[in-house]
């Protein structure tokens, strides 16, 4: 089994620290690579840390994933509440999937409660800031080595 995760960053991450600080945090997305990073290596992991405004690259990054990869973290964005599209793509990779969000979606707008990417999903973390990141690829790692076992 691979240890390679990738870590998949959808639409508005790339202003992580910058965009409403008050909901997301002052954390920029290279200081969560960099935390993801660290870990990755405690882990025994391989990342490839992706982010993307479009669509198409997340999808693109998913089918790689497929050929090489041992799971997936994604905070899909604002794609969670519309991309039935990358639903599809998550569908057809079979390692572990976890799906991160930084703020407690539940407690926010009513059309962010719902989301394509959970369908596929083997575990959600919302709401503990970039934190999430670190549980999720510490989820990731237990089940590729618990699949490997």
């Amino acid at each position: 089994m691979s240890r390679l995760v990738y870590v998949l960053n959808g639409p508005n991450l790339n202003l992580l620290g910058k965009r409403q600080p008050h909901i997301y945090g002052h954390v920029t997305l290279a200081d969560v690579e960099a935390e993801c990073r660290e870990l990755a290596g405690e882990l025994k992991l391989d990342l490839r840390f992706h982010q993307s405004n479009r669509e198409y690259e997340i999808i693109d990054w998913i089918h790689a994933a497929r050929e090489e990869a041992g799971g997936i973290v994604i905070n899909p964005a604002a794609f969670t509440h519309t991309s039935v599209a990358i639903l599809d793509a998550l569908n057809t990779f079979e390692p572990p999937v976890v799906e991160v969000h930084i703020s407690n979606v539940h407690k926010r707008e009513a059309f962010r409660h719902h989301s394509y990417v959970s369908l596929r999903a083997d575990g959600v973390i919302a709401g503990f800031g970039t934190q999430g990141y670190s549980l999720a690829l510490q989820r990731v790692a237990r089940l590729i080595d618990e699949k490997a076992a």
